[in-house]
């Protein structure tokens, strides 16, 4: 049975920022086949991919408020964070295992039903509660490991 799994919010920023061609059209393959498999991305994704996107002035407001509307469309969302995602979260960050952020989708992920995240920044083969973070990219683009949750 194929593993639920998540994107972390990186993957999204990538596929937007044309900066790097290369990390730009690998994002865009990992989402593409993330939408034709049992991914659910996580609400904190996408507020801090608008966020980010934003910030960064890689889009514009409408232009990132319409992206998110689509992923909305396409794949389906977790529940929110609830008290047990927090404690985990604070409990890592604490520890120095996690960034705050980083622990709250994890956890958020894993009471979501995922078993995996596609990462570019957390470190690949972390596991935080069951949930193995999956490196992104390699350097000749999607990763071995992510292509083995997108098949």
């Amino acid at each position: 049975m194929a593993t639920r799994f998540t994107l972390d919010t990186n993957i999204l920023v990538y596929a937007a920022d044309s900066r790097d061609p290369t990390r730009q059209a690998a994002a865009i393959e990992i989402i593409a086949r993330s939408a034709r498999r049992d991914c659910a991305l996580v609400p904190q994704v996408l507020a801090e991919f608008f966020h980010a996107t934003t910030r960064k002035r890689i889009m514009t407001r409408s232009a990132a408020a319409r992206e998110v509307l689509a992923w909305m469309t396409i794949f389906s969302l977790t529940p929110g964070p609830g008290a047990a995602s927090l404690r985990t979260a604070m409990t890592e960050a604490e520890a120095g295992r996690f960034q705050f952020f980083d622990a709250l989708l994890v956890a958020t992920a894993r009471d979501g039903g995922c078993g995996a995240v596609i990462s570019e920044d957390m470190a690949g083969g972390t596991i935080l509660d069951s949930v193995v973070i999956v490196p992104a990219f390699s350097a000749y683009g999607i990763s071995d490991a992510a292509l083995a949750l997108l098949r």
